[in-house]
Order: C-alpha cells, then sequence, then structure tokens
C-alpha cells in the first residue's frame, strides 16, 4: 500500500534552514503529483509546494516563494522540501502527500488544494523560534 513517511523536521531559529524529505513507497512513483502541507494549530491545513514527479514543474504558494524548494529524487523514491530564510510563522506540522494531476485547460498542473491529495504521511513537526 502508498507509504509517505516524512523526516528533517526540528527547531531552528529565524532565518535558518531546514530540510525535509518524504520517502514515498507502494506505488509508482513516478507521473504523480507530490506536495508538502502544513498545518498549524488551529489554522486549516495549507498547500505549500507541489512538484510533478516525472516532468520536475513546481508550484509554491505566495507565502514561501523565494524561501522554499521542492525537489524529487526519483531513483529514491524521495521529494525534498528546502526550507530558507524560516520564520516563526512557518512553524506548523508538515506533511507530504500524493495527489492527482489536474487538467487547468490549458494544459496539467499539480494542485496546492489539500481535497486533491488523497494518500498522507504522519507528518514532521517545525518550530522557528
Amino acid at each position: 500500500q502508498v507509504q509517505l513517511v516524512e523526516s528533517g523536521g526540528g527547531s531552528v531559529q529565524a532565518g535558518g534552514s531546514l530540510r525535509l524529505s518524504c520517502a514515498a513507497s507502494g506505488y509508482t512513483f513516478s507521473s504523480t503529483c507530490m506536495g508538502w502541507f502544513r498545518q498549524a494549530p488551529g489554522k486549516e491545513r495549507e498547500g505549500v509546494a507541489a512538484i510533478y514527479t516525472t516532468g520536475g514543474q513546481t508550484y509554491y504558494a505566495d507565502s514561501v516563494k523565494g524561501r522554499f524548494s521542492i525537489s524529487r529524487d526519483i531513483a529514491k523514491n524521495t521529494v525534498y522540501l528546502q526550507m530558507s530564510s524560516l520564520k516563526p510563522e512557518d512553524t506548523a506540522m508538515y506533511y507530504c502527500a500524493k495527489g492527482t494531476r489536474l487538467d487547468g485547460g490549458s494544459g496539467y498542473y499539480c494542485s496546492l488544494g489539500v481535497r486533491w491529495y488523497g494518500y498522507w504521511g504522519q507528518g514532521t513537526q517545525v518550530t522557528v523560534s
């Protein structure tokens, strides 16, 4: 079955960096959307970044553009989220998820919407102080 296992979370000072990893198994890693989401206490889960594993197209929330970078290693079935210039407001539980590519009319894309992702990891905590 599909398994997604996140790692790399921790505590860091503002301005610091962390790299999250998501190891995927149980399905064909190529030709799928992989996303990173986060949820802070009392807030809804929100999409942070997504990548189409075959073509490598990336998508980012405005709040993290220029600071976060999503990438994948197809040989390792792993997706990464490199986070830099971290802010206290980045504090949250971060989740990796597998989703469906959508037809936007002019082309396919990976959404940052939670509803389009059906498989989730257990999460890894990121705390920025």
